[in-house]
């Protein structure tokens, strides 16, 4: 299976495990709940899938690499006490906690969480010293003797031999108390994931001319060459950060995270043409809807070309629709402070003397620190992912905003320290903030209607219900990202929805077509 879908396996194991009988009692007993073992190649996002799980159900992670560990950091170190036995007493040997078990506890006192997931990765390539460890820990739960908590589902990862030299093999009697599960590289399962985590358009624009180098392991004289979805990911985040800073993005570059030369090359050049064509055909001006003049090079260019250019397109609007999401979810974050301010301050004058203005800041002060401990607590507890967090941070250099906007309104009032003065700044600035918002609604709903109309007058195809290809494969990139969805769900947008229903109605022709081409040929 791929990586989408062991994630819904795993998640569905994970809420099996945690569901409760009507005593409060696990339904599936601690001891029946088989740690889940995912195998599947390196760098596919095995460690990803179990934040996400993590997040999405609301529970804690604890994630080791076990190959980091010795055995005595995974059982403790052994400590003398004593015991008595038939009356006499007996020195015996006794371990610390274990630091992966602690780290468990460490992660409920933190989270206040009591359930969760304990994730071990590459449990397969452990030490000699640590192997009989790990099997236990495997059939038992339990490092030496401290067991993980009940409600902390374990789940592990490993990788196949062919990928990995230090790769040890379970036994039978192991495997049977374990529930395996086996992955695959998918290039399309991947693509999900990288439209919402924002992985730079040129490399999804690349991959979708060339998948077979989405990931790739080979062996030669030379040793072994690999390109991995980790190491795409990771590329992608440098590149940004290179753009942003005016730093050249060449050979040198990608040559570092893409660890096949010919790939890493083949990469560097296409980045090169692809910043050539932006400039070329101008996406900022079609999403304002001026196109170019000379359509009919672009119609008669090359696929990849073609390809190159709606990967250009769908990567700006891409952008937009983030920030749509952003944006609504800062909003919201603020709109929830401001709210809660408002009506805590309409309690009127305060009797200790000290005058509205200042209560309004103290407030106001109050819970934008609330907000920040809030998301520092949550942040450290991994209970935030990192979009979430960069949105609440946000949310806080706003309210910041508002608190000066009062602060200044108050000085300029005809009547000083006046409670009316305090909350129609408040409301004054949120309003105009939120008007900022919807003309930036306005503007990418604007530009997502000019790109199907500049598809249809550069690939217009009357014999197609949808136009062309082109338009068929700008609108399922549209259909299978999240924030993209996200945005026409709503907002809405008619273009999209024209699009959508001929594409539907064109599937559906093409399917009867199949069955009269089928029923045809049994008549022969």
């Amino acid at each position: 299976m791929n990586i989408r879908e062991a994630k819904e396996e795993i998640k569905n194991a994970v809420r099996a495990y945690l569901e409760k009988d009507e005593a409060g009692q696990y339904e599936i007993p601690v001891e029946r709940q088989r740690p889940v073992l995912l195998m599947g190649p390196p760098g596919i996002g095995k460690t990803a899938i179990m934040e996400q799980i993590a997040h999405e159900l609301g529970i804690g992670l604890v994630s080791y690499t076990i190959t980091h560990h010795t055995r005595q950091s995974a059982i403790g170190l052994p400590m003398i006490s004593s015991k008595e036995y038939g009356g006499k007493e007996y020195s015996v040997t006794e371990y610390t906690m274990s630091e992966i078990v602690g780290s468990v506890y460490d992660k409920i006192k933190q989270t206040g969480i009591k359930e969760g997931i304990l994730f071990l990765d590459e449990i397969n390539c452990v030490s000699e010293t640590l192997a009989p460890t790990m099997l236990q820990f495997l059939q038992y739960k339990t490092f030496g003797s401290h067991k993980v908590p009940d409600g902390f589902i374990i789940v592990t990862a490993g990788n196949p031999a062919k990928y990995n030299k230090s790769v040890r093999d379970f036994d039978i009697v192991t495997l049977d108390r374990v529930r395996k599960i086996s992955i695959e590289e998918d290039y399309d399962a991947w693509k999900e994931y990288a439209y919402k985590e924002g992985v730079h358009g040129a490399i999804m624009a690349y991959l979708e001319i060339k998948k077979d180098n989405f990931y790739s392991i080979k062996s030669d004289v030379d040793g072994k060459s690999f390109v991995t979805a980790r190491g795409w990911e990771d590329l992608s985040r440098v590149i940004k950060v290179h753009e942003k800073l005016g730093i050249p993005v060449d050979n040198k570059l990608t040559d570092q995270y893409l660890q096949d030369k010919e790939i890493a090359r083949d990469f560097a050049d296409y980045y090169e043409l692809y910043h050539r064509y932006n400039e070329l055909y101008k996406i900022p001006d079609i999403l304002e809807g001026r196109f170019p003049k000379d359509l009919a090079a672009i119609r008669n260019g090359s696929f990849d070309e073609k390809l190159s250019i709606i990967g250009l397109l769908t990567d700006k609007l891409m952008e937009e629709f983030r920030e749509y999401s952003r944006a609504g979810a800062v909003q919201k974050n603020v709109y929830d402070v401001v709210k809660e301010y408002v009506a805590a301050i309409g309690d009127g004058s305060p009797k200790d003397g000290s005058g509205i203005a200042d209560k309004a800041k103290a407030l106001l002060e109050d819970r934008i620190k609330k907000l920040e401990e809030d998301t520092e607590r949550e942040t450290e507890g991994g209970l935030l992912s990192r979009e979430e967090e960069n949105e609440r941070r946000l949310a806080v250099g706003a309210l910041r905003e508002c608190l000066k906007e009062i602060v200044a309104a108050d000085a300029k009032g005809d009547n000083k320290d006046s409670l009316e003065n305090a909350v129609n700044a408040a409301k004054k600035w949120f309003k105009l903030r939120e008007a900022d918002r919807q003309a930036a609604i306005k503007a990418t709903g604007e530009h997502l209607s000019n790109s199907f109309a500049f598809l249809e007058e550069a690939f217009g195809n009357k014999e197609s219900l949808t136009g062309s290809q082109e338009m068929v494969i700008f609108l399922t990139e549209l259909s299978n990202a999240y924030h993209s969805l996200k945005f026409v769900r709503e907002t809405g947008n008619e273009a999209y929805y024209k699009y959508n229903k001929l594409l539907l109605l064109n599937d559906r022709k093409q399917e009867l077509n199949r069955e009269i081409m089928e029923f045809a040929s049994e008549w022969k």
